[in-house]
């Protein structure tokens, strides 16, 4: 093998959204528009959880966590997207690429434990209304929250260190618009099995856990819905629930279908819009989804602008 063949890579070369030159400024104006959403409605989330006395609740406040979350996962992508759509030489670091597989997977994990732990929260409120406040209690909430983002940071540092353990010479080009797991392992010169046991193992171990929260706690929820007599409580305990079964199904739906495929079926092409929407477009949406819906969120921001300085106590 020639010797320029193993000479280690330094930086990988970022192939996009879209390779064509007449898309690259429409694209950035439509991302940039995705961010500025994303980077308005998730500070205000977390701005009103946090100052309004009425928003103090287990809800509100897993709530403002999954708007940090949102908040991280579009910040570790879209500025380097952008930047990448306004220059000829798309390229990051070969540590750059590392941090930002590494962000990203701190807060994709965090997302599916933060989404897992509203569910339950919905259980409990609707199922067992009467010891809400003792299952559902401060110490409780902190403590998942503080768990999620532990498990997360080490979940990250062990995949993304498995990932980057391989060998990287010559291949540098990546076929998607952001460093994540399959197309770099694409290029690795090495034995990839063992990463790619890691990263499908701790995908669907996530997945299953996550999701069994979620599918347990919304069949629940449904039961509890239909035994309810009246045909105006049933329909308003549903149309609560729908937004965020919505949100849930497009997020799980699109990680299923990205990670938990043989590596042989994947289309990276395919890959590259349905990432779009669990890393840009979710993001962006959650605070419509759960919070302009939600009239204890509206009038909280009626307050805020009335007096942002003295909110009730």
């Amino acid at each position: 093998m020639a010797s320029e063949n193993l000479t280690q890579v330094t930086e990988f070369i970022l192939m996009g959204v879209s390779d064509h030159p007449d898309l690259q400024i429409p694209l950035f104006f439509v991302f940039l528009l995705i961010y500025g959403l994303t980077m308005a409605g998730n500070p205000g989330i977390i701005t009103l959880t946090s100052v309004d006395s009425q928003l103090q609740t287990s809800m509100y406040f897993f709530l403002r966590h999954l708007a940090i979350i949102n908040l991280g996962d579009s910040t570790v992508i879209a500025p380097k997207m952008l930047v990448n759509f306004l220059v000829t030489k798309k390229t990051i670091s070969y540590y750059g690429c590392a941090a930002q597989l590494g962000g990203f997977l701190v807060f994709i994990i965090g997302e599916t434990f933060m989404l897992a732990a509203m569910a339950y929260d919905h259980y409990v409120a609707i199922c067992k209304p009467l010891l809400y406040m003792v299952v559902v209690s401060p110490q409780i909430c902190i403590l998942w929250v503080s768990l999620t983002y532990l498990y997360s940071l080490t979940t990250a540092l062990t995949v993304s260190s498995c990932v980057f353990s391989m060998s990287y010479c010559s291949s540098n080009v990546i076929d998607h618009f952001y460093c994540d797991t399959v197309p770099l392992l694409a290029l690795s010169y090495s034995d990839t099995y063992i990463p790619e046991t890691i990263v499908f193992t701790s995908a669907g171990t996530n997945l299953f856990f996550s999701m069994s929260i979620v599918l347990t706690s919304y069949f629940n929820i449904v039961l509890a819905i239909l035994r309810i007599r009246s045909s105006e409580g049933r329909r308003k305990a549903f149309s609560t629930c729908a937004p965020h079964m919505m949100a849930v199904t497009v997020f799980y739906g699109t990680l299923l279908s990205m990670y938990l495929q043989p590596r042989s079926n994947h289309s990276l092409r395919t890959d590259k819009m349905t990432s779009v929407f669990y890393t840009l477009v979710i993001p962006m949406l959650n605070p419509l989804i759960y919070s302009l819906r939600n009239k204890d969120v509206k009038d909280a921001f009626k307050r805020f602008l009335n007096n942002p300085w003295q909110l009730p106590n």
